[in-house]
């Protein structure tokens, strides 16, 4: 193995049977010491393998992943012991799949049979990246005695109603690309040729062509127990008691939560951004912890990096130049202080770590990305100290401006048509690939892109897209937080989706002839729900509604010289799964429509930007 080995020997043991209270046996193997022990002990539950290796297990020195048992060996090295362990139905583990909602109970049975082994002695840590930490939450909410440490990397949902499996009402379809990815990885596809011969011979991105899809027409429905949960998630746009369960709202069970030390991780550009923030301030001020935040620039678990998609933030962006430790030895040194008390906490520079991008060059780096820059903040609290959240108007001539509006009336109008979605250029995503790719990017008309046809078109240019700007900037504005926009908005639907992106317009330089649109943040709102998440609402055609459209927390300097823009339209596909304007249920229409959707900016329609603003010296 590339990781310096601790002190202590080891042994292994593959193959345990782990029992579950319902007679299901998961599979695990263990990684201890071979002294007398007892031992701290940590615990890595995965749908992905307990025996695979994950694309996130790398650092800025060591490009090249390690394996899920090369890492459980060198914890095992320096004095715990370690149980990997195969989720429900998958891999080596008996039982059916249901995507999330056995791991509360299923986690809660693994710690108390790892308190009844000798080698334990009974404080476990539960550490791992995405799924790996929507688990860890789940047990959380449990809060089972011997739980005594988290690290939860890019997951836990907060609620998945509200980040992860929906947004704003709206279905996020990178849990379709992920339903079909796993449903060929499933032991149920490794007994059935036949089905895995159907499952391979699905053209993924032909499917995402043709919307809409429903039960017995998708992709996996070969997988019949992946397709059920799949459109299970997508069919239940009301916020229910389904939603409130554990494994998918965390939120829900603040107050419950074990009060141990733990931390909250993800990135600018990754689906679990606003689960860590919830996470964070739903639990610091209820728990002794301590509890810790950090947020970087990067996509899904890739935190050793400095770019993210064709941005890139400087040296300083990366994990190891945060913390001057690579991730391995900072998570050891995590569970040394959390759960054996020996040393210092290695987070304890602040509670809060945070990355503000913004404030480089703006040239073309060697590597032909954008050089954005940026660099740490830390502090205890969020939002950071000295926030100010200042109202940033819509105006006519697309004008962005901090003076309200004067003018009555003011509006203007696009058409939607679901058959023609405005494309998805980067963003808050994760497992979308083959059909969609996280980051920071230009926004024009890209091949790269599904949905582009390689035009070169600004998006803020297209009929449908409202796209709104301030003038130059006199001086550097630093936000920092969650963005929410407040439109007035009007449509001859029934239905429909209104969507926001915030985006950072570089100037035209040499390297940017057209300047560079880079994408921030982005929020969508199903109209049916403006009113209640729980109750869906019919639009009344023609009237004006207020509506508040809460995009994910970002962090920026925007340069003077720099504009600041708003997109305003009515899709962000194939991110999010499209409103067919017609008002039927979700998952499960037919006959999409036209809408013609009309946002207002006046004396007595005051759309605005919600912006947390930070003192400029930041």
């Amino acid at each position: 193995m590339t990781l310096a080995p601790g002190p202590c020997a080891i042994r292994v043991e593959h193959g345990l049977r782990v029992p579950m209270r319902d007679g299901v046996h998961l599979a695990a193997d263990v990684y201890r010491p071979t002294g007398a022990g007892p031992w701290p002990t940590l615990l890595e539950r995965t749908p992905y393998n307990r025996a695979g290796t994950n694309h996130a297990d790398v650092t800025a020195a060591q490009q090249l992943p390690l394996s899920k048992p090369e890492i459980a060996q060198w914890f095992a090295s320096h004095g715990f012991a370690v149980l990997l362990q195969d989720c429900r139905g998958r891999y080596g583990s008996e039982g059916q799949f249901h995507k999330y909602v056995h791991e509360a109970e299923d986690g809660q049975d693994t710690l108390d049979w790892l308190t009844r082994q000798p080698w334990c002695n009974g404080r476990i840590g539960t550490l791992g990246l995405s799924y790996c930490a929507h688990v860890q939450a789940a047990i959380g909410c449990l809060a089972p005695p011997a739980l005594a440490s988290q690290f939860l990397d890019c997951g836990g949902f907060s609620s998945a109603y509200h980040s992860g499996i929906r947004q704003g009402g709206a279905f996020e379809l990178k849990q379709a690309t992920w339903a079909w990815k796993h449903a060929l990885l499933s032991p149920e596809t490794r007994r059935d040729p036949a089905r895995r011969t159907a499952l391979e011979a699905e053209d993924i991105r032909d499917w995402f062509a043709r919307m809409p899809w429903w039960r017995g027409h998708s992709p996996v429905s070969a997988a019949p127990e992946y397709e059920d949960y799949l459109f299970e998630q997508w069919e239940r746009g009301e916020f229910d008691d389904y939603w409130r369960q554990l494994g998918l709202y965390t939120a829900g069970h603040y107050a419950a939560y074990a009060d141990v030390p733990m931390v909250h991780m993800s990135s600018w550009y990754d689906p679990y951004a606003r689960t860590a923030v919830d996470n964070f301030t739903g639990l610091a001020a209820r728990k002794h912890g301590p509890v810790h935040l950090i947020l970087g620039p990067w996509t899904h678990g890739h935190r050793s990096e400095t770019h993210a998609g064709d941005v890139d933030f400087g040296a300083r962006a990366s994990f190891e130049a945060a913390f001057r430790l690579d991730f391995f030895e900072l998570r050891r040194r995590w569970f040394d202080f959390s759960l054996r008390h020996s040393g210092p906490n290695p987070l304890a520079g602040g509670r809060v770590a945070v990355f503000i991008m913004g404030g480089g060059s703006g040239r073309r780096t060697a590597a032909g990305r954008l050089d954005h820059g940026g660099d740490w903040l830390m502090s205890d609290t969020w939002p950071l100290p000295g926030t100010e959240f200042r109202p940033l108007y819509l105006h006519p001539g697309e004008r962005l401006d901090f003076a309200p509006p004067t003018a009555a009336p003011a509006q203007a109008s696009f058409d939607y048509d679901p058959r023609h979605p405005v494309p998805t250029i980067g963003g808050t995503l994760a497992s979308g690939e083959p059909i969609m790719r996280p980051g920071a990017f230009d926004q024009r008309d890209d091949v790269r892109f599904f949905g582009c046809s390689g035009t070169g078109l600004d998006l803020g240019q297209r009929p449908d897209v409202l796209s709104f700007a301030t003038a130059p900037l006199a001086d550097d504005l630093v936000i920092a937080g969650t963005i929410a926009t407040r439109l007035w908005v009007s449509s001859d639907a029934p239905d429909t989706d209104i969507t926001v992106k915030l985006i950072d317009w570089h100037p035209p330089s040499a390297d940017y002839p057209q300047g560079f649109a880079m994408n921030l943040a982005e929020g969508i709102l199903r109209l049916r729900y403006r009113n209640s998440w729980e109750r869906a609402e019919l639009l009344q055609p023609g009237c004006v509604y207020e509506v508040n459209i809460e995009a994910f927390p970002t962090a920026n300097r925007f340069l003077r010289g720099h504009r600041l823009r708003l997109d305003v339209s009515s899709s962000n596909f194939p991110h999010f799964d499209l409103n067919p304007n017609s008002g039927e249920p979700e998952g499960a229409w037919r006959q999409p429509r036209i809408a013609r959707n009309t946002v207002y900016f006046d004396r007595e329609h005051p759309s605005r930007l919600l912006l947390p603003v930070l003192p400029a010296a930041r």
